[in-house]
């Protein structure tokens, strides 16, 4: 085995582990889940069924990833995040799998301590998410998202830090600019 995953920590079977990856205590990753190289795991997280987290993924302590999540390479899930995948949930009404909204967060974004993330919209590729924020649209590649419900705020860089009004970071120096489909270092 080339992944490591505490002893209080249960993997069903079907799940996919990649290389240097680490589960810690009492995490739960349910069947048909993929988890990519190098990702890490707090304490009592649970990745639901058929989630698909990519490589260098960080998750951080009490934080559930449910069915219909998809996290690609380098996303940061920051303590007791929230993910849902239904918008009107019953319990004597459940509709099961085929009434999960996706949910999709693209390449190197970060979500903050206590954000929600409402289901059915994409987070797009380094944006930031504030802290407690609540995201119920779509949110920009590079965007910075505050409060609830989240607005833009700003830009951000790759390296995470707000860009200057001419879209320049003042710590690595790379100016971005607006292309079609989104934001990109130029």
């Amino acid at each position: 085995m080339k992944y490591f995953v505490h002893e209080s920590s249960y993997i069903d079977e079907g799940v996919k582990i990649g290389d240097g990856t680490k589960i810690w205590h009492f995490t739960h990753v349910l069947g048909g889940a993929s988890i990519g190289a190098n990702c890490s795991l707090g304490q009592n997280v649970s990745i639901g069924n058929n989630v698909i987290i990519g490589n260098g993924v960080k998750i951080q302590n009490n934080v559930s990833v449910y069915e219909g999540v998809e996290l690609e390479d380098y996303v940061f899930c920051g303590p007791s995040m929230v993910f849902t995948n239904d918008l009107t949930p019953r319990s004597k009404y459940p509709k099961g799998q085929e009434g999960y909204l996706r949910t999709k967060v693209k390449e190197g974004a970060s979500i903050g301590a206590n954000a929600t993330i409402v289901c059915g919209h994409t987070i797009g590729r380094w944006a930031m998410i504030a802290s407690g924020a609540v995201v119920t649209k779509d949110v920009p590649d590079h965007a910075l998202m505050v409060g609830v419900p989240a607005q833009q705020i700003g830009w951000v860089c790759e390296c995470g830090k707000t860009l200057s009004k001419a879209y320049t970071c003042p710590e690595c120096g790379i100016t971005y600019g607006q292309l079609a489909g989104g934001w990109d270092g130029i």
